[in-house]
C-alpha cells in the first residue's frame, strides 16, 4: 500500500514524499482511514511506529476539507513532554507546509508571552502539555469553544506523570460534539477508565503485540557491580568508538554525576532531565542529534517521545524499576527500519527487576561478562528498600562496600 491509496490529499502526499516516505506503517494504514471516516479512535501503538503521522495526516486533511478561514483553534494534540509536544508541532509544520493552515505548541519553562501573542494571531491547531494549556485557558488566552479534534498522544505517560485531574479538566471546558483520538504504548486499566469517560463508541486499534520490543533491536545484558558501572560504560564506549549514545539513568542527580564523569573521561556528554531548563534540555538534544556530543543521559520522562533518527546505541545504566519502562526505553532505537542494540549494565541488586522485565518480554535477554569487569561473587543483594515509588522516583540502592576483581582493559590498576 502506498499513501495515495488512503485518499489524502495531494498537498499532503507531495509533502509526505518530500520527507522521503513512500509507503505507510501498519499504525497508519490502520489509523488514517478510521480518523477520515470520524470515528472516535483508540489506538495502541508503541514509540517508533509512525504514529505521530497516523493521526497527524488525516486531522491535516479534515481540517482542510471543512476549512473556515477563521484561524480558531480547532484541533488539540495533548501530550506529556515538553519534548514530544515540540516534535509533534514538527511534524505538523512538516506535512501541512502547502496547507494554509497554521499551528503553534505551547508548553511550561519558558515564556508564556510569546505563546500568547502566537495565539492571538490565530491557528487552527494547538500542541501543548496540559499545565500549560490550563494556564493559559484560565488567562482567557487561549478559546476552545471551536475544537473539533482532540488527541491524547501518549496517554499512558500522561497518567504516569499524573496528569489525570489536568485532562479531566481539559476535556470538561471542550465542546461535547469533537472527534477524539487517544494513543497510548498500553492499555492499562486506568487507560481503559480514560477512554470510557470521554471516546464516543471508538474503534480499537493495535499496531503490534502489547509491549513488544521492536524486532530490530538486539538485546543484551552486561553483568556488573554497581560501584564500576560508570568504569564499564566509559570502556563500551571508548573501546567500540560509538559516536551516538542514549543512556539512561533512574535519576536526576545520578543522571548529571554520569554526563560529568564521561565528560571527564573525553566522552563529551550532557544530561537531560525534569530540572534542566528547555533552553538546556533543547540545546542538548541538538547538540546529540548533531554529534557536537556523544552521550545523552537521560531520566524516563525527559526522554519519552524523543524522536532520532537512526539512533544506533541504547544503554540502560540502571534497570528501570517498571518492566514497561524498559520497553519504551529501548524503543528508542530500531526506528523505521533501522537496526539499533540495547545495553543494560546490571548489578546484583537488579536482578529481581531484570526478571520482571524478562518476564513481560517472556525470553531471556543475552548475558555476556566483560573481561575485566567481572562481578564480584563474594556480594550478596541488597533488597529494594520498601516503600519504594514503583514509578521510578527511587533516589538510589543502598550503599555498601564493594570489592574489584580483575583490571580495566587497558590500564595496570
Amino acid at each position: 500500500m502506498n499513501f495515495k491509496e488512503l485518499g489524502l490529499l495531494n498537498e499532503l502526499l507531495k509533502a509526505i514524499e518530500e520527507k522521503g516516505y513512500d509507503s505507510p506503517t501498519p499504525i497508519q494504514q490502520l489509523a488514517i482511514p478510521l480518523v477520515l471516516e470520524g470515528t472516535d479512535l483508540m489506538a495502541g501503538a508503541q514509540t517508533g511506529t509512525g504514529k505521530t503521522a497516523g493521526f497527524t495526516l488525516p486531522l491535516l486533511q479534515k481540517l482542510m476539507l471543512n476549512c473556515k478561514h477563521q484561524h480558531k483553534v480547532r484541533a488539540l494534540i495533548l501530550t506529556p513532554t515538553r519534548e514530544l509536544a515540540a516534535q509533534v508541532g514538527e511534524n505538523v509544520k512538516t506535512y501541512g507546509k502547502y496547507l494554509p493552515l497554521k499551528s503553534t505548541v505551547i508548553f511550561g519553562g519558558v515564556n508564556i508571552n510569546p505563546q500568547i501573542n502566537a495565539l492571538r494571531k490565530g491557528v487552527e491547531i494547538v500542541i501543548a502539555t496540559p499545565g500549560r494549556l490550563l494556564d493559559l485557558t484560565s488567562q482567557q488566552a487561549l478559546d476552545l469553544t471551536s475544537v473539533e479534534m482532540l488527541v491524547l498522544d501518549e496517554a499512558d505517560r500522561m497518567l504516569d506523570m499524573g496528569f489525570i485531574h489536568d485532562i479531566r479538566k481539559i476535556l470538561a471546558i471542550l465542546p461535547k460534539n469533537r472527534q477524539n483520538l487517544l494513543f497510548s504504548a498500553t492499555f492499562s486499566p486506568e487507560i481503559k477508565n480514560l477512554a470510557a469517560s470521554f471516546l464516543k463508541s471508538p474503534k480499537t486499534i493495535e499496531a503490534a503485540r502489547h509491549n513488544t520490543p521492536a524486532e530490530l533491536v538486539v538485546q543484551r545484558i552486561y553483568p556488573v557491580d554497581n560501584q564500576r558501572k560508570k568504569e564499564l560504560l566509559s570502556f563500551l564506549i571508548s573501546s567500540n568508538n560509538w559516536k551516538q549514545v542514549l543512556v539512561f539513568a533512574r535519576t536526576k542527580h545520578g543522571s548529571n554525576r554520569l554526563a560529568q564523569y564521561l565528560t571527564k573521561e573525553k566522552i563529551p556528554a550532557a544530561a537531560i532531565h525534569g530540572n534542566k531548563s528547555q533552553s538546556a534540555r533543547t540545546k542538548a538534544l541538538e547538540d546529540f542529534k548533531q554529534g557536537a556530543i556523544r552521550v545523552l543521559v537521560a531520566t524516563d520522562i525527559a526522554a519519552r517521545g524523543l524522536d532520532i533518527n537512526q539512533l544506533p546505541h541504547v544503554i540502560n545504566f540502571e534497570l528501570p524499576n517498571v518492566p514497561e519502562d524498559y520497553v519504551h526505553r529501548i524503543g528508542r532505537t530500531g526506528r523505521a527500519g533501522n537496526a539499533g542494540e540495547a545495553i543494560s549494565l546490571v548489578c546484583i541488586d537488579e536482578h529481581k527487576l531484570l526478571q520482571d522485565i524478562e518476564r513481560l518480554l517472556k525470553k531471556k535477554i543475552p548475558s555476556t561478562i566483560i573481561a575485566g569487569y567481572e562481578p564480584d561473587p563474594s556480594i550478596e543483594a541488597q533488597p529494594i528498600p520498601n516503600g519504594q515509588n514503583r514509578r521510578g522516583h527511587q533516589t538510589s540502592f543502598p550503599k555498601r562496600h564493594q570489592h574489584f576483581h580483575g583490571k580495566k582493559p587497558g590500564t595496570s590498576k
